[in-house]
């Protein structure tokens, strides 16, 4: 675990413990640059980031407050809140808001604050209402003369068929170049419900409706059947226990956020960015949120909401909107949004804009560590050649019924 301090270096300094998920230089130097500007008002403070791994993220935080020690502020995603707001772990930072001159609450979106808002109570703020994109290695794509993805987009042929049929034709194994990989490299662990959530969306499954699990219906398992046989009949897509990193060149394609952008700063290729393809039911836009939350059980409670209201002003949102696509309305449909990262152009940054307008945010559940724990065994045994789709898809359902 990183940590990075801000802010006055006395010893006798109130220190701010923010948690996030991020390692990124260009991420930490933005998130400095809004730490410093609060402590040029609060000379007393200090703010330390303190960075856990995406996939250790939620039990390092829970064994941290079960230790009597939790982060005083921190990010959170969706698929925990409901959680976290039902066992009370979370402070509600209405009032601290309401009292900030020109905070403008009602500049959120109202979609984007539902799973942080319960009966005027105010849970957390979202920084990043950001959906699933793919990039695509142009270069790779230019020298075996295929269509752009961005292309497709525009004459309407962007379809996951049309992404299986390209990631076959670009797998090179003589150059140890892969045709997709999934999300952060980590979608048969951490991130398997962001790999196939938006497949399944497309081909017009669900992962559950209310309290009914939708993971067996056929609508799914064609969805899932259609990435198994990327990985296993196609031998296109990274398949588990394998590297493959798209950002060094070694996968034509992936899925993921407009923040990775970061990771392109270096790259050795020409790189470029679409929506999500299309399937049998439309495009299955799906957003990621991630909000600003502060602990309830944090040591500065009331300096923690104050630093809350802070990061998330529209000032701030604007300078965090380069890597974290807002949800505030002012900043989203501001010109600006469009020209915020210059390593974005503003048609890509379009893509973003497009996918937040019509992408539906990730599942979550207040039982959602349960469910994951529950349904862990079940993905693990869809990696395999073999695996009979269906079956563990009912099985699956079985498995996490009870907790919906």
């Amino acid at each position: 675990m990183a940590a990075l301090g801000f802010g006055a270096n006395s010893v006798s300094a109130e220190e701010l413990r923010f948690t996030v998920w991020t390692g990124s230089e260009a991420h930490l130097k933005m998130l400095g640059e809004i730490a410093d500007s609060f402590t040029a008002t609060h000379p007393d403070v200090t703010v330390r980031y303190d960075t856990i791994p995406f996939g250790d993220y939620v039990q390092k935080i829970t064994l941290q407050m079960a230790g009597g020690n939790p982060p005083d502020l921190g990010w959170l995603l969706e698929n925990s809140a409901p959680a976290f707001v039902d066992a009370g772990a979370l402070a509600d930072v209405s009032e601290t808001l309401k009292s900030t001159n020109g905070y403008d609450y009602g500049d959120f979106s109202q979609s984007a604050m539902g799973l942080w808002e319960t009966d005027g109570a105010i849970y957390g703020i979202p920084f990043s209402t950001s959906p699933f994109l793919v990039y695509f290695n142009k270069s790779l794509y230019e020298s075996a003369g295929l269509e752009t993805p961005d292309a497709r987009v525009k004459d309407g042929t962007w379809t996951w068929e049309q992404l299986k049929s390209d990631a076959k034709a670009l797998r090179d194994a003589s150059s140890g170049v892969w045709g997709f990989e999934t999300v952060d490299g980590q979608g048969y662990g951490s991130r398997v419900w962001h790999t196939l959530v938006p497949i399944i969306r497309a081909y017009g499954g669900a992962a559950w409706d209310g309290d009914t699990c939708k993971l067996d219906s056929p609508e799914t398992v064609k969805a899932v059947q259609l990435f198994h046989d990327m990985v296993y009949a196609d031998g296109s897509t990274v398949p588990p226990g394998e590297q493959g990193d798209f950002f060094s060149g070694k996968a034509a394609l992936t899925v993921t956020q407009i923040s990775r952008v970061s990771k392109l700063s270096d790259a050795t290729f020409d790189w470029g960015i679409a929506p999500l393809p299309a399937g049998t039911a439309g495009s299955g836009a799906t957003v990621g949120q991630a909000a600003v939350v502060a602990f309830a059980e944090g040591k500065h409670k009331e300096l923690a909401a104050e630093f809350l209201a802070h990061m998330t002003s529209k000032e701030n949102v604007a300078k965090m909107a380069a890597f974290f696509p807002p949800a505030r309305k002012s900043v989203l449909e501001a010109d600006r949004f469009l020209t915020s990262n210059a390593a974005v152009t503003p048609e890509k940054m379009a893509f973003v804009a497009q996918g937040i307008k019509n992408g539906s945010v990730l599942p979550s559940h207040k039982r959602f560590p349960q469910i994951e724990a529950a349904a862990r065994s079940n993905f693990d045994a869809l990696w395999s050649k073999n695996a009979d789709i269906a079956a563990i898809m009912k099985k699956l359902c079985g498995s996490i019924q009870p907790l919906l």
